[in-house]
């Protein structure tokens, strides 16, 4: 077997190993969190059902990478492989968009990790210029990701989280950020 036949068996064997349910666990939770704080803002009953199908949904543009980090996620991310790993919303939205989703669900995909003081990613947007529903889905994406186990770590404690959070509060919409609260501590 020549060097790019083992290149290829290997690929191969990653894409085959990986293992979606963690993905499904986090975009289940994101989801959950999401209807439950657009329901807390007092958001209308169809933008609540659209942010959960959007937290489900969130992730999705990391299926089109799997080949490219599946396998290295113990290793710390070098700038080069995060420049990929932040393609991820935009692949997702690109992927989803003539699938008859609607334009709130698009963009809250698309814009999840955009951080409120704007120094987020893909546009640097910041504030209002946020829709909201990714405004949402930012807070219970980082929320999620802390309280879950990692490859490279293992979950925090609630308490752990919750300073985490609020040590990097700039990224959130404050009105957001009290909602998720009232909801995670009832």
């Amino acid at each position: 077997m020549d060097t790019a036949q083992k290149i290829n068996t290997n690929a191969k064997d990653r894409i085959l190993e990986f293992d979606l349910s963690s993905e499904l666990n986090h975009g289940m939770v994101v989801s959950n969190l999401a209807y439950a704080v657009a329901e807390e803002m007092g958001l209308m009953k169809d933008q609540c059902y659209e942010l959960a199908i959007a937290g489900m949904l969130h992730d999705i543009g990391k299926l089109k990478l799997t080949g490219y980090i599946n396998g290295q996620e113990s290793d710390p991310l070098v700038i080069e492989e995060l420049k990929y790993v932040r393609m991820h919303s935009t692949l997702g939205y690109e992927e989803l968009k003539g699938q008859g989703y609607s334009d709130f669900i698009l963009e809250s995909i698309l814009y999840h990790h955009e951080n409120y003081d704007g120094s987020g990613y893909p546009s640097n947007k910041s504030g209002e210029e946020i829709p909201v529903g990714a405004r949402i889905l930012r807070v219970c994406d980082v929320f999620a990701a802390l309280s879950s186990d990692r490859p490279y770590r293992k979950a925090f404690e609630m308490g752990a989280v919750m300073e985490l959070m609020i040590e990097e509060v700039k990224n959130f919409d404050m009105e957001v950020f009290l909602a998720f609260q009232r909801v995670v501590h009832q």
